[in-house]
């Protein structure tokens, strides 16, 4: 088991890529606390993940991501009952595709308070306990339209963009500290907002992937496990694309 013991909290844990990372952290042996939008949201999914893994420690948490002290209450909560958290995965967000000159301020606030500000939040309040001890390990989801952007719904590649530079500026400060800071770009991922989508807009898509098929929430799941042990433990500031794409 490759996180056998450690405490590690996934925000936005409650379904898709979120879930399927609390799923793998659990068979890798690490203590999972997710955090969703709602305790009832968190509860469900908790007990879904007790279900299968009952040997497994698993709990939920629902802090507002966008306030730090929020964040910093229920970490410090987490500490004293788990301990220090040793990963942090950065997962909860919002996509979005208004076109740019239907948008709005809140909305335009609204992408940005839950990308870019909920994932500062989060980082700040994991890498204090982090630093006092010297060692950790922070995660976050970036998304491949942070490399190519999209042409409509500018705010959610520009939170990544954001997320990128979070990733890469901080994998230089932390470092010192102990921390590894590093990202992971999923492609097109088959998540419940994918599954709405047409089967004459979806098989485009495909053909133009080299493997030929979506990414699973497991696929990524497996690249934050990877992130996150030892294994990777001089690996640090970079944004690791999970998209089936082949790159020059």
């Amino acid at each position: 088991m490759r996180l056998k013991d450690k405490v590690a909290v996934i925000t936005g844990g409650s379904r898709g890529i979120g879930f399927a990372t609390a799923e793998k952290f659990l068979k890798e042996g690490a203590v999972v606390i997710i955090t969703a939008s709602s305790q009832a949201n968190a509860d469900q999914a908790v007990s879904k993940l007790r279900e299968k893994y009952p040997e497994a420690v698993a709990a939920g948490i629902s802090p507002d991501l966008s306030s730090l002290e929020s964040v910093r209450a229920a970490f410090r909560e987490v500490s004293k009952t788990y301990g220090c958290v040793d990963i942090l995965v950065n997962n909860a967000g919002v996509s979005e595709s208004t076109p740019f000159m239907e948008y709005t301020e809140e909305l335009y606030d609204k992408v940005m308070e839950l990308n870019v500000k909920g994932v500062f939040n989060a980082t700040r309040a994991a890498a204090e306990c982090m630093a006092t001890r010297g060692s950790g390990v922070i995660l976050s989801t970036s998304s491949m339209v942070s490399i190519s952007g999209q042409p409509s719904g500018f705010a959610y590649p520009a939170s990544k963009f954001a997320v990128n530079g979070l990733t890469i500026s901080l994998a230089r400060e932390l470092g010192p500290k102990g921390i590894r800071v590093n990202a992971v770009a999923p492609g097109i991922t088959e998540t419940d907002m994918m599954k709405a989508v047409p089967k004459e807009v979806l098989d485009p898509m495909i053909e133009k992937i080299p493997l030929r098929r979506l990414g699973s929430p497991e696929d990524i799941a497996n690249a934050f496990a990877f992130l996150a042990s030892e294994e990777a433990s001089y690996i640090t500031g970079v944004v690791l694309s999970v998209d089936g794409m082949a790159r020059s």
